[in-house]
């Protein structure tokens, strides 16, 4: 088994975000979580369920597409039974996004029965995007609005101010920065966004990353590492003997002939926040967890 030093994470201008999301929260109808299909549980800032102060909520569950499909459908049935809207995603290319402006009309029902009574027919709704660094956000609302009408890179903590953005004739999405939270209780969570790039690469050591992340994968999905890599793997082998497999596999050698255990640890979390090593979970509903 390999290890990973703990990850923590916690920008200054994450504190400024926190602090907008208060502040903002008067101008919402509603609020739109945007979660990593892949990682549902450990993409959710914890903090969140105080900092909206009960607000209706919407789920996205993004990136579904490089989830396997099986666990998505879980996540669905239980955000659906702790009575949350859920709805499985892939913002990049607009699957699932058909089934937003229905949820939104449904879940705020009551609130457009009001306006309807007081002759406010077709009033814009107003709706804040929260997520975590890199889960979608910015893409997700492009796909919506139909243009880039915000900031998308595939790296954490682009967006840094609000911005308000139409889409369709009656709703406006206001989209906060990524915002993470001040310290990871469990180390498997800072793990799981260290592995889908949430976390920058610069904090952290990229080559036990993928050591740990091969680790976890010979348990749960030995045979997506087999047949990608064209190597034999046991299940709990350990990580490092993974990479070095991965790196001789693939012909990354440095003078010498050592193998280039950087490079391959590059390549093992490309391909994998890519979905290149197919569609894969990391973590099921846990039946006593309170959101």
């Amino acid at each position: 088994m390999t290890d990973i030093p703990s990850i923590q994470w916690f920008p200054g201008h994450m504190t400024k975000t926190r602090r907008m999301i208060k502040a903002n929260l008067p101008l919402v109808d509603a609020v739109v979580e945007i979660l990593d299909a892949r990682v549902p549980e450990s993409s959710r800032n914890p903090d969140l369920g105080s900092i909206i102060e009960g607000k209706p909520r919407i789920v996205i569950l993004n990136k579904c597409d490089a989830a396997d499909n099986a666990s998505t459908q879980k996540w669905l049935s239980w955000y659906g039974n702790q009575g949350i809207t859920a709805i499985a995603a892939d913002c990049r290319s607009g699957k699932g996004l058909n089934k937003f402006a229905p949820a939104v009309r449904n879940v705020l029902a009551e609130l457009l029965k009001k306006y309807e009574a007081k002759g406010m027919k077709g009033r814009t709704l107003h709706l804040m995007v929260v997520g975590i660094p890199n889960v979608g956000k910015s893409s997700f609302i492009n796909r919506l609005a139909g243009q880039k009408k915000a900031k998308v890179e595939d790296r954490p903590g682009v967006t840094r101010d609000k911005q308000w953005v139409k889409v369709g004739n009656d709703i406006e999405l206001l989209d906060m920065p990524g915002v993470l939270w001040p310290k990871f209780d469990d180390m498997s969570v800072g793990e799981k966004l260290a592995f889908t790039g949430a976390v920058k690469d610069d904090v952290v050591d990229t080559e036990a990353l993928a050591c740990r992340l091969l680790y976890i994968l010979s348990g749960l999905y030995k045979e997506r590492l087999s047949e990608r890599y064209k190597i034999d793997v046991s299940e709990g082998e350990d990580g490092y003997e993974l990479l070095m497999k991965v790196g001789k596999a693939r012909g990354m050698l440095v003078s010498g002939g050592e193998i280039d255990t950087e490079r391959a640890a590059a390549a093992v979390l490309d391909e994998y926040r890519c979905g290149k090593l197919g569609q894969i979970t990391l973590e099921l509903p846990q039946k006593d967890r309170i959101i």
